[in-house]
């Protein structure tokens, strides 16, 4: 089996009956992270069994409510107001730690979820949190070709949670994300931690109008759209993934350098990151591929890209 047979999981390879997108311990060598994606049509819902995983239930289109059922068998409940899609800017999100029975239903009109989640040594207090969309950090990271946009609802410092670290990124049509290449996959105190990562693309035509989006994550006009990911070992843990991506499909990222993420000139690209270890400590620590870290050196004399924020002011 190939590297890219084994770690890319394009759209309708990954799901189950209940389930669009369903990737978690059930995978060959995948242990700390799980992600749920589906789209879900009025009323319709979905629920994730208690265990010893921590979750994060992330709106991609349109209004989910959620009902968590905390271990001493308390009720939390919130709704979520959601986007119009991913394109569309920052949503709000809800997190449930370990031992919460979760249950997401489309409120409104259809929805896609997302349900992000990692493996939880302790139950945070309190068990259930709202973050609204507004408090939500929004980054513009790189500059020129390489800007893109951030959206930190998922990481230390704006959500307190045990494992689970999550973001979003947005790269306009002809940017480069996730780059320079680097990596988190060893455990070395104060300068990089052992992360896997999941990573789940959506993909848009730069030319739509507003009502261009679809629950089905593909342009009015334009065809599918596509992107492209690379992933690349060390000497001593080897990994050759590269490989084109659309909308719904999925990337593992066990170890390993990884990036560029590639918008192709035409296309705006989404991905959500779902990343956890084994390690004590909550942390994206990561190490630059020494080849390409000079790249860094460069965005100071770069303007950031003009097209970003892609959802509205910052």
């Amino acid at each position: 089996m190939s590297d890219n047979e084994r770690w890319v999981r394009p759209l309708g390879s990954a799901g189950t009956a209940e389930w669009s997108v369903a990737i978690d311990d059930t995978v060959d060598g995948w242990a700390h992270t799980r992600l749920y994606a589906v789209d879900l049509a009025p009323g319709q819902s979905r629920t994730v069994v208690a265990g010893e995983w921590e979750h994060v239930v992330v709106p991609l289109a349109g209004s989910v409510s959620v009902t968590a059922v905390d271990a001493d068998g308390e009720k939390h409940e919130a709704h979520l107001a959601g986007r119009e899609s991913v394109f569309a800017g920052p949503t709000d999100v809800a997190y449930a730690s370990r031992d919460c029975e979760l249950t997401v239903t489309a409120v409104g009109g259809p929805a896609r979820v997302a349900i992000c989640g990692a493996r939880a040594a302790e139950r945070h207090t309190p068990p259930f949190r709202h973050v609204g969309a507004a408090d939500v950090p929004v980054e513009l990271r790189g500059a020129g070709v390489a800007s893109r946009e951030v959206r930190n609802f998922g990481i230390p410092g704006v959500l307190d949670a045990d494992s689970i670290i999550a973001c979003e990124v947005i790269t306009p049509g002809g940017n480069w994300s996730s780059y320079p290449p680097h990596k988190h996959d060893e455990e070395r105190p104060g300068v990089e931690t052992e992360l896997e990562e999941i990573y789940y693309f959506e993909v848009e035509s730069t030319e739509r109008s507003e009502l261009d989006s679809t629950l089905e994550g593909q342009p009015a006009e334009g065809g599918p759209g596509l992107g492209y990911v690379r992933v690349y070992g060390t000497d001593d843990r080897p990994i050759d993934v590269l490989a084109e991506v659309r909308s719904g499909d999925v990337v593992l990222v066990p170890h390993g350098w990884h990036g560029p993420a590639m918008a192709a000139p035409g296309y705006d690209l989404y991905y959500l990151n779902v990343m956890a270890g084994p390690g004590a400590e909550r942390a994206w620590l990561i190490c630059d591929d020494p080849a390409h870290g000079w790249v860094r050196d460069t965005w100071s004399d770069q303007p950031v890209d003009p097209r970003l924020p892609l959802g509205g002011a910052r």
